[in-house]
């Protein structure tokens, strides 16, 4: 049997939806009229197990594991070590600060645009977000360093 690289996929998130039911098995789920706040994290657990099962299924498919070319792995490295970064850095910095700070190191570290053109672009996407989600939908949001 031949391993490919959805059957690999496929079992990796399986393997995560059954980490996430476990990390969440203690938050109380609640009804339909009135989640709790393990309703969320086991609905999209249940969904992202539920189509892993059907890349398994449709696995035959995709090219064998073997024969995939790992050569962006330098490239992905980049972009969760930018990410990570960005998690440490969001209580103490905030929203704004830290989105803001992500969104130009990806464009200017990974994609290698125009720095002056990758500042202006992550500020004012890092401004819609924060209207959409703190303004619009009142989402709490880490206020960090700017205290708003």
């Amino acid at each position: 049997m031949t391993v490919r690289a959805d059957h690999v996929a496929g079992a990796a998130f399986v393997a995560l939806g059954i980490v996430v039911f476990a990390i969440s098995a203690d938050l109380p789920f609640g009804r339909l009229s009135a989640p709790g706040a393990g309703m969320m994290p086991k609905l999209a657990a249940g969904l992202m197990m539920l189509f892993a099962a059907l890349l398994i299924a449709r696995g035959r498919e995709s090219a064998a594991l073997a024969s995939i070319d790992f050569g962006d792995r330098g490239h992905a490295a980049l972009v969760v070590l930018i990410s990570g970064l960005a998690v440490v850095a969001y209580r103490p910095l905030g929203f704004l600060v830290t989105m803001a700070l992500l969104v130009f190191a990806l464009l200017v570290v990974i994609e290698r645009r125009n720095a002056l053109l990758a500042a202006g672009y992550s500020i004012g996407l890092t401004l819609a977000a924060y209207w959409l989600f703190g303004k619009a939908l009142k989402s709490p949001l880490e206020r960090g360093l700017l205290w708003f």
